[in-house]
């Protein structure tokens, strides 16, 4: 190739080079969900480096595993969400080591596993992999396999990945970090469970909603009897403990449609979207149910004995409006509270 091409040629890389660290950049400052970090980043590895196949791995901070988030490859659809064990393969070492690996030829790799090659029918011939530092943490890894119309990959690929990968991680952490204050801002920091305030944002949503297409809708008021004495007894923390775990208990039992959140000490709402008298007091039986069963523990290993409290009012079958949905609900259950306790009761 005569110079002049040459130098046309890396020009045109410099500036696609270039433009890509700039789009990913933007991301850096844009107010991304994950999802869509990793999509600017499939796009620009995609198109500047070219490789037959190409993945992003995250690393399960508990763990240690990697888990696929993007994968750009004939078998995508089988690695999609797959978890590699710790330091398992080429990705697992640059996890693990947080060194960038430039591997010609995998044959001559012994760090190598060709075991998902051979789940997914797929020739890994040569592989440049760089790790995701955010901080002093490594978040995860990209992962390039088979340069496309080379056997090989350059060192150069490797210096451009490694540039694209610093932007990337700090992206990936910014979203992150972006996400944990968002949640920070609607959810109680002790049980898990949403607020009160953001509460009342899903409730005038939930309202508007089954108004408009005529569906029933159905709160839940919970309080835990006698819980001062627990606090009396076996302290605060033993108390707060143990609300933890009330959190725990009922994000398990809950569906993924319905709302829940911390009222007050130890007070607790649901809100029940599509859900008539029936299938609301189905679920508050069953809570009641499970918190009975369940085996607290005093910090000092003492059995703790929970049980609450539990009313229940629908819309439009006993309140015409929000307010005096929360207000039956409300109602009803300290009638419970007044009579019986241990019990669930609906207006």
């Amino acid at each position: 190739m005569k110079a002049e091409n040459l130098h046309l040629v890396e020009t045109g890389r410099l500036s696609d080079e270039l433009e890509t660290l700039i789009d990913i950049g933007k991301a850096l400052t844009s107010h991304l969900t994950l999802e869509d970090v990793y999509t600017v980043v499939m796009e620009k590895v995609g198109n500047l480096l070219r490789p037959q196949a190409w993945s992003l791995l995250t690393v399960d901070e508990q763990t240690g595993e990697l888990c696929f988030e993007i994968v750009v490859s004939p078998g995508a659809d089988k690695l999609q969400g797959r978890r590699l064990p710790a330091g398992q393969g080429v990705a697992g070492w640059v996890a693990e080591q947080g060194i960038p690996l430039l591997v010609p030829d995998v044959s001559k790799e012994p760090r190598f596993s060709g075991t998902l090659d051979k789940e997914i029918g797929f020739v890994t011939r040569s592989i440049v992999c760089v790790p995701l530092v955010a901080g002093n943490r490594i978040v995860g890894v990209i992962q390039l396999l088979n340069g496309l119309g080379q056997s090989e990959f350059t060192e150069q690929d490797q210096r451009i990945l490694s540039t694209i990968a610093d932007f990337t991680a700090i992206a990936i952490e910014n979203s992150r970090l972006l996400q944990t204050v968002r949640a920070l801002t609607i959810t109680d920091d002790l049980t898990g469970l949403y607020n009160s305030r953001h509460f009342q944002t899903l409730c005038d949503y939930e309202m508007e909603r089954a108004t408009r297409y005529g569906t029933e809708l159905s709160m839940v008021f919970l309080d835990l009897d006698h819980f001062k004495q627990v606090n009396d007894t076996y302290g605060h923390l033993t108390g707060s403990r143990v609300l933890k775990e009330v959190g725990q208990l009922i994000r398990e039992v809950i569906r993924k449609v319905d709302h829940a959140a911390r009222y007050g000490g130890d007070e607790f709402i649901f809100l029940l979207p599509s859900t008539g008298k029936k299938g609301a007091l189905g679920m508050a039986r069953n809570l009641l149910k499970v918190l009975r069963d369940r085996e607290f523990i005093s910090d000092c290993g003492q059995p703790i004995k929970v049980t609450a409290s539990i009313g229940v009012a629908t819309y439009p079958t006993n309140a015409y409006c929000l307010q005096e949905l929360i207000k039956l609900s409300d109602e009803v259950m300290y009638e419970v509270k007044r009579s019986t306790r241990n019990a669930v009761k609906s207006s």
